[in-house]
């Protein structure tokens, strides 16, 4: 459990450098001349935008990961409760795809956004 809350933190710290990273204008706008030419080797990666579009897929991929992890709470929980109250089946069934269809809407949107910055 403590390494996936690592690469979480890792993860979420890697998208907050690529935001930053992101927002500095090339090298040759400033017209920095030599100093840019000579400093363009790894700083070339961040001007091309090459961390945005990491971070965009990041993000997706740590939005679908979390709504995976969403929806078998709601099927688990969802089945433990029907094998527990059988007679309440029907309203639990109807409450978890509702629950479920709510949450695929949010993951959409949220993926979207992570895809629609990272191309922005």
């Amino acid at each position: 459990m403590k390494a996936i809350g690592l690469g979480l933190l890792m993860a979420v710290g890697l998208v907050l450098v690529a935001v930053p990273a992101m927002a500095q204008p090339p090298a040759a706008e400033h017209g920095g001349g030599a100093a840019a030419a000579a400093a363009g080797g790894a700083s070339g990666f961040l001007q091309d935008k090459g961390a945005g579009y990491l971070g965009g897929a990041l993000g997706a991929g740590l939005v679908i990961i979390g709504a995976g992890l969403g929806i078998g709470r709601i099927g688990g929980n969802a089945s433990e409760s029907m094998a527990r109250q059988p007679e309440a089946a029907g309203q639990i069934n109807t409450i978890a795809l509702i629950t479920a269809a709510m949450l695929e809407g949010a993951t959409l949107f949220a993926v979207v956004v992570c895809l629609l910055s990272a191309l922005h």
